[in-house]
């Protein structure tokens, strides 16, 4: 099992970014408590530096799995269905700006809260058809790099759009793309799926990336998901890509990761 943990490289109003501050204290960190990655959360490419973070990064003798493109939503509001074109194409060039540092890192790509809500006035199927274009733009413009997409089913009070497993791969057939599929999380998925376990299965080669944090949003262990349950199934679909943890910094971020590893490491 390859872990990583969350970490914003900007400042951020995410709560559930689990390290935030200081970028090398916060890599040594990871490293120190046996990580072998770290999920990078990064709102603007432009506010990188791509050589420093390599450096860092190759250092620590950490791998960059994936790349979290939310904060573009919470902190600036551009989404792939908003009612203004300018702020639908901004959002996708943001996307499409991720590919290069994507590239150097091999990351995935994660489409979380960036593809938006269903905003009064605007019908849901409009709003779908937006995101489908917007999807299919940006894999399309990954696809050269080899580099694939995954989509966040993320829960009912956060947005209106792709809430479950089944959700997911109803859109991803419609976007036809094979570098597209999901990234599953634990904790949306404790609020939205009868039977977690089942939803994993069902999903199977599709899934990309998988978060993981109790139902209390807290680190593994911290509440009362079954994760043996939960990543058994996960093994039963040959998955091998990475489990990251992406869970709320409490009581810190230092301790919550520390627990989390120790937890995951019994199973």
């Amino acid at each position: 099992m390859k872990l990583s943990v969350v970490l914003s490289t900007q400042p951020a109003q995410f709560q559930a970014a689990t390290f935030k501050g200081n970028l090398e204290t916060n890599l040594a960190s990871i490293a120190a408590f046996g990580y072998n990655g770290a999920e990078l959360a990064i709102r603007d490419p432009k506010l990188v530096e791509l050589d420093h973070l390599d450096k860092l990064v190759r250092k620590y003798k950490l791998k960059v799995p994936a790349i979290g493109t939310g904060q573009a939503w919470g902190e600036e509001g551009l989404s792939f269905t908003d009612p203004d074109a300018m702020v639908r194409r901004a959002a996708i060039e943001r996307i499409k700006s991720h590919i290069p540092v994507a590239a150097h890192f091999q990351s995935i790509i994660i489409i979380g809260l960036i593809r938006g809500i269903v905003k009064p006035g605007i019908r849901a199927e409009q709003a779908m058809d937006w995101l489908i274009e917007a999807l299919r733009e940006c894999s399309e413009a990954a696809q050269p790099y080899g580099i694939r997409l995954a989509l966040e089913p993320i829960n009912r009070y956060e947005t209106t759009l792709i809430n479950n497993a089944t959700q997911g791969l109803e859109l991803i057939a419609r976007v036809g793309a094979d570098n597209f599929g999901l990234l599953l999380d634990t904790f949306h998925m404790n609020m939205e799926e009868p039977v977690i376990e089942d939803s994993i299965r069902s999903c199977g080669k599709h899934i990309f990336h998988f978060h993981v944090a109790d139902s209390n949003r807290w680190y593994p262990g911290a509440g009362h998901l079954n994760f043996r349950s939960m990543l058994e199934a996960l093994a039963s679909t040959d998955y091998s890509g990475w489990v990251s943890g992406e869970f709320l910094p409490k009581p810190d971020a230092e301790t919550a990761a520390q627990k989390s590893i120790m937890y995951l490491h019994q199973m």
